[in-house]
């Protein structure tokens, strides 16, 4: 690996007797992680049932290692239902120390592919309001799959400038999380492309776009509320410069102290803020700066829409739920029925993916149910359920999109619509007849 001499003058003057230790890291395994998710299981519960060989990461409570090159865990029916997210270990880290609390309103501004949006919403556990955006169109698809995934129904996915959700929020989130796009330093061991990027676009390019994002987050904030900053570089011109003026520009922030960890190091000349180097910790390179902005927290609420707003459609299919409790208002554009969060003043102008969740389609004088909403669901609150062991071919056969044949009498409840489940976690709908299940499964998420 052919490391630039630019750069390596920097981290040469920036860690200078552990320089040595720095470059040595080079030499040892990428490292790879999953995040369990904590909205659909307990890791303890997770623990049980895990077919790969895992070891705890000390610093994240539901972040695992895993062996990326013999474990095949994006290919097992359980990342289909939602119970993990792929994510590299130091990765984890911002979304794990920003504290957020159910029922917050939260804004992860720079959010796809969604590693730290899925976990976001899984600290929300429903309630409360998460927007995610990412101004890369083509990004914010594949954010909106993984937070679908994930059982994430509190969500607005936008695809917007900083400065245009600004104009809508000023003064609106609880919490706010800026992972921000950087020169991605502490990724060369991961990816070599990155070091071409760096030459061409290195921190004198990122710093100012920064700092631009950082400003607009923290005219976002509410009084008492908080602000993660994160990068995945080792620049301190991207990473304490910024952080600096940020607070220079807005004397009601403070900075939080980040807790202690054994191999975190602190940032320079600025205690409360950790950096995770290589060469101390079993991850990559992370920056992670936590401000609150003063005054006194205020947390909102969100109202529940009321069950007789439903279309008949819609009600004969909620018969078939024990419990159906889920924030939001309705919204019926043709065929599509969505349960949106209450802000229907702020979303005009924005580009927007997905607007709450959406709950599936009015087909003639029925409903049909969609993936997001088979993903958000308990299956024990659903009537009709047909499970199947995680070795089960015929799994794979649904996850591939095929027609499959079901004991009828092995069914718990005899609705039209079943629920899918590996060993008890949702995995999508099926349409009965008679002995055959005809495949509801998104055609966009299937086995390939």
């Amino acid at each position: 690996m052919q490391l630039p001499d630019k750069y390596l003058d920097s981290m040469k003057e920036l860690l200078v007797d552990e320089y040595e230790d720095y470059l040595k890291s080079f030499d040892d395994a990428r490292l790879y992680g999953l995040r369990v998710n904590t909205k659909k299981i307990s890791v303890e519960d997770f623990v049980k049932i895990c077919p790969f060989k895992i070891t705890p990461i000390p610093w994240i409570p539901n972040g695992f290692y895993y062996d990326g090159d013999s474990d095949k865990v994006s290919r097992h029916p359980y990342y289909f239902a939602g119970l993990y997210y792929l994510q590299e270990p130091s990765a984890m880290t911002p979304a794990h120390v920003l504290p957020v609390n159910e029922g917050d309103m939260v804004l992860d501004l720079c959010a796809a592919p969604g590693g730290k949006s899925t976990e976001l919403g899984a600290k929300l556990k429903g309630k409360g309001l998460l927007v995610s955006n990412d101004i890369s169109a083509s990004r914010a698809k594949a954010l909106l799959k993984n937070v679908e995934v994930f059982g994430i129904e509190n969500v607005l996915v936008t695809c917007e400038y900083p400065e245009k959700l600004e104009e809508k929020f000023t003064g609106f989130f609880d919490k706010i999380l800026v992972d921000a796009p950087c020169s991605g330093e502490g990724m060369f061991r991961k990816d070599n492309k990155l070091i071409k990027s760096w030459i061409s676009q290195g921190p004198e390019f990122f710093a100012p776009i920064q700092k631009n994002i950082l400003n607009a987050a923290a005219n976002m904030l509410k009084e008492g509320g908080y602000l993660l900053y994160s990068t995945c570089t080792f620049s301190k011109k991207e990473d304490e410069d910024n952080i600096a003026e940020c607070l220079e520009n807005h004397s009601d922030f403070t900075l939080e102290r980040i807790y202690d960890y054994e191999g975190f190091t602190r940032a320079y000349g600025m205690e409360e803020a950790v950096r995770i180097f290589p060469h101390k910790m079993q991850g990559e390179g992370h920056f992670v700066a936590l401000l609150h902005k003063n005054g006194e927290a205020y947390q909102g609420n969100l109202s529940k829409t009321k069950a007789n707003k439903y279309p008949e459609e819609i009600k004969e299919f909620l018969k078939e739920f024990e419990v159906f409790d889920i924030e939001g208002d309705l919204l019926i554009q043709g065929e599509r029925v969505y349960l949106i969060p209450n802000v229907l003043d702020k979303l005009k102008g924005l580009r927007i993916l997905r607007s709450g969740l959406l709950l599936g389609e009015l087909k003639k004088n029925r409903f049909e149910p969609s993936q997001a909403l088979a993903m958000v669901i308990n299956p024990k609150d659903y009537s009709t359920v047909a499970d199947f062991k995680a070795d089960d071919l015929t799994v794979i056969k649904y996850l591939k999109g095929e027609t499959i044949e079901v004991d009828t009498g092995a069914l718990r409840g005899k609705a039209k619509n079943v629920l899918i489940t590996v060993d008890g976690y949702a995995l999508g709908w099926g349409r009965l007849n008679g002995t055959t299940i005809k495949n509801k499964y998104l055609p966009g998420w299937r086995w390939m």
